[in-house]
């Protein structure tokens, strides 16, 4: 029994050591093969003479002027994109945005809710009342500038002198010449001799600063009623001695009511816009 079994053992070790030998002698044939050099040599190729560069039939060109010699549209897409961008501080600086809005969060602090509307309501509506009353000067900006330049009439120098005209006179009358002064104190400058002369450096910190102002004034004037009602109230809490009770929790009711009486939204948004009727 020993003998039968171990038979098929010494089969197994014979027929390993066969194929590690057969692998082996793969292994140096294909060694031989590959480390043997071939018969064949490469022959020699006479390197050709250099020759002279031809100038392309076709190449790469930009049209800046379209057709009628007006601005081709890759021009107007690349103007619009940088108009775009700077669209932010244009309307900080050289619009009523500033001033809508600062007097729409006052009257929201006036009213004792630091949060309600939230600001993206209030930038909003600052927003398309800046644009109701913007609508004449860009109209003008768009018939003096805008299409002149689209037609091929005028230069992009001369649009930006000629678009710049509606806003100067915009901000001009809505600066107080106090304003003006000041800057022109604070940048060294001579005073100008009329209101043409007023670089656009001076002109619109100046705008800002009166927008600023007036905007705090408007927001001086809501605040007077509120303030009445919470001295109201804070003296009736004082007198039934209810000191732990915060006024603001009983104030804040009458608050909301008065300004809904008297149709608070409407009377801010109609002083707003009236007074840039004048200029705008």
């Amino acid at each position: 029994m020993s003998v039968a079994a171990a038979a098929p053992s010494l089969r197994r070790s014979r027929l390993m050591r066969l194929g590690i030998a057969a692998l082996f002698l793969l292994v140096v044939v294909t060694a031989f093969v590959l480390l043997t050099p071939g018969q064949a040599h490469a022959v020699p190729i006479d390197p050709t003479a250099p020759v002279d560069p031809v100038d392309p039939e076709g190449g790469l060109s930009i049209d800046i002027n379209g057709p009628n010699d007006g601005p081709s549209s890759a021009i107007v897409t690349l103007l619009g994109i940088t108009l775009l961008s700077v669209a932010p501080a244009l309307l900080l600086m050289m619009t009523s945005f500033t001033k809508i809005f600062v007097v729409l969060a006052m009257t929201r602090n006036a009213l004792g809710l630091p949060s309600i509307p939230p600001n993206q309501v209030l930038a909003g509506l600052a927003l398309f009342l800046s644009l109701f009353i913007m609508a004449p000067v860009l109209t003008d900006i768009n018939e003096v500038a805008v299409q002149p330049y689209l037609n091929g009439d005028m230069t992009f120098v001369q649009v930006v002198d000629a678009a710049s005209a509606p806003l100067r006179a915009f901000m001009l009358s809505n600066t107080r010449e106090e304003d003006l002064a000041l800057m022109t104190r604070v940048s060294g400058a001579e005073n100008p001799d009329s209101p043409d002369d007023v670089p656009m450096l001076t002109l619109i910190p100046s705008f800002m600063i009166s927008e600023l102002r007036a905007a705090f004034i408007i927001g001086f004037v809501i605040f007077v009623p509120f303030l009445v009602i919470d001295l109201v109230v804070s003296s009736a809490l004082m007198s039934m001695g209810m000191m732990m009770l915060p006024p603001v929790m009983i104030s804040l009711p009458f608050k909301i009511l008065l300004f809904v009486l008297v149709d608070g939204w409407a009377l801010i948004i109609t002083s707003l816009v009236s007074s840039y009727q004048g200029g705008g």
